[in-house]
């Protein structure tokens, strides 16, 4: 691995009862990359980011991590979130601090008045997070992804749920974070994040990494 290679799949096949989900799928993230992914639903997506995480190994072929310290931020799909599980909206958010365990008292309490402002979530901070609407819960998942500045964030389709009045503001979030943050994010909408991206690839069992930034036809990957 060359020095900005954070994280590299080689020849990656992922399968279940006989059946691949993912298929020979080789990708090298760069410090600095901003990845955005697209592809049909059972395409593979959400596991290919779980194995880029660590979260599940691969069935065969080689994940490779840089050996620096890498503070990582990860929003899953809200569908991965037991929503009945007795923690507050800020119990959520100060969760994403155990990659900071040095962190001073008083920067913890700013940062977390801080991300909980930016959430838009301060009339709900005390509320348990099953009170919470779909895209309430989104934007504290989201929170708790970003409080400790992660050098690499993991979006999985970060627009699920979010209403119209939050999406703009999610927009130049993510632009902003970009300036300074490895992103690779899976998201169906990608009219607007596409264009942020200075990669583009398609999931569909195989990776195909895109000429385009629309993500639509098939054609404009190779």
């Amino acid at each position: 691995m060359t020095p900005d290679v954070l994280i590299s799949l080689d020849h990656i096949y992922m399968g279940w009862e006989r059946s691949n989900v993912l298929e020979d799928i080789s990708l090298s993230v760069h410090n600095g990359d901003f990845i955005a992914i697209t592809g049909p639903n059972g395409g593979g997506k959400t596991t290919l980011l779980r194995i880029l995480l660590g979260l599940l190994k691969p069935t065969k072929g080689t994940v490779r991590r840089t050996s620096l310290p890498l503070r990582i931020g990860y929003l899953p799909q809200k569908n991965m979130i037991d929503s009945h599980f007795p923690v507050t909206v800020t119990d959520v958010i100060r969760s994403g601090l155990l990659a900071m365990p040095t962190l001073e008292h008083g920067e913890r309490d700013r940062r977390l008045r801080h991300v909980i402002a930016e959430m838009g979530l301060e009339e709900h901070a005390g509320k348990p997070i099953g009170q919470l609407s779909g895209g309430q819960l989104q934007r504290a998942l989201l929170g708790r992804a970003i409080i400790a500045d992660p050098q690499l964030l993991v979006l999985d389709e970060p627009l699920s749920y979010i209403d119209k009045r939050f999406e703009e503001r999610l927009y130049k979030l993510i632009e902003k974070l970009a300036l300074t943050t490895t992103i690779v994010l899976v998201s169906h909408e990608m009219t607007t994040l596409a264009g942020m991206a200075n990669r583009h690839f398609i999931v569909d069992h195989r990776l195909h990494e895109c000429t385009a930034h629309h993500h639509f036809v098939h054609t404009d990957c190779h």
